[in-house]
């Protein structure tokens, strides 16, 4: 039975959990939800999800939501097919994923989210983007990236010399936030760079990149 995916290609949250799946190969169908006419607010929606929000996954009878949780369900559930990314033979370097998915989850993600959501969310919604939050939170991440900078300094990838969900999970935010007028904040921290060169040039970003360019 193939895996469903509700919601739509140009959310962040959509795109990091079909990011998985393009990593794992991974067939799948994503399921439009008209997001925009508040479909994600109406009970055959959330019965998947009664947050309403976006996306769900159902695999048979198992219904599932929050991306990172889902991303965390398929590297488990396909560990042996394509990249293992929670690197569940070796207990120290799983340890360090699963700090570094925290990481992006409870430092990266509430900094990078608003200057997103203000530059390229608001206008869409015919609002003028708040520059005060966007400078606020640029602060904010400009000290996430030096830990960042400073960790990448020693290893090539966030949680090791290793490809895993805990880089993944910065696909769908950083792809925005490098449409930006600051997208300097991470070229001019040459390790951040290298390891943004580095994961954006995997066929999975590619494919989920198209994905949000054609809709």
């Amino acid at each position: 039975m193939t895996i469903k995916i509700y919601g739509v290609p140009i959310s962040t949250c959509t795109a990091r959990a079909t990011a998985c799946l393009y990593e794992k190969g991974v067939d799948f169908e994503l399921v439009p939800v008209n997001f925009f006419g508040g479909e994600h607010k109406q009970p055959a929606f959330l019965s998947k999800n009664p947050f309403g929000q976006i996306p769900a996954l159902e695999d048979g009878d198992l219904t599932l939501f929050e991306s990172r949780a889902i991303t965390a369900y398929v590297a488990e559930k396909f560990k042996e097919t394509g990249t293992d990314l929670i690197r569940h033979n070796n207990l120290k370097e799983a340890a360090l994923v699963k700090v570094w998915i925290q990481v992006e989850s409870q430092s990266f993600d509430p900094a990078i989210t608003p200057i997103v959501l203000e530059y390229v969310l608001a206008p869409i919604k015919g609002k003028t983007a708040d520059q005060a939050v966007i400078d606020a939170n640029l602060v904010k991440l400009e000290k996430v990236l030096d830990v960042y900078e400073s960790r990448l300094s020693s290893t090539k990838y966030l949680a090791g010399d290793f490809y895993s969900l805990a880089d993944l999970h910065h696909y769908p935010y950083t792809h925005y936030f490098m449409t930006t007028p600051w997208a300097s904040l991470v070229n001019d921290r040459p390790h951040v760079k290298a390891w943004w060169e580095d994961i954006s040039s995997r066929p999975s970003y590619k494919k989920m990149a198209e994905a949000i360019t054609s809709g």
